[in-house]
């Protein structure tokens, strides 16, 4: 008996998939980010914090957004090192904003 042959189209579709939760998540933190600045009385230090959000959460869209065109390739190749190093800072740069909203 031989094994049956690997689909290839699998692998893209469940990374191009993957791609968009994490795009919604980060949608998601942002949003969550607008509305506690916003109920906790918008102070300066929290509109910095919601319009750094906001720019790191643009910048994580257009490396997704990249990444998922790129896997709609027949052949498409490993996520760069450099978009895989936007993609880190910017989820770690949402992270310290949110925390810093909270203090």
């Amino acid at each position: 008996m031989t094994a049956p042959g690997r689909d290839p189209g699998l692998q893209p579709e469940r990374t191009r998939l993957a791609w968009r939760r994490t795009t919604l998540s980060a949608t998601v933190v942002a949003l969550l980010a607008v509305r506690q600045a916003l109920h906790s009385g918008a102070s300066p230090g929290a509109l910095v914090a919601v319009a750094l959000s906001a720019l790191s959460w643009l910048g994580f869209l257009l490396v997704a957004h990249r990444r998922v065109v790129e896997l709609g390739a027949a052949r498409p190749g490993p996520l760069a090192p450099p978009g895989a190093l936007a993609a880190a800072l910017c989820t770690g740069a949402l992270a310290a904003f949110a925390a810093a909203m909270l203090f």
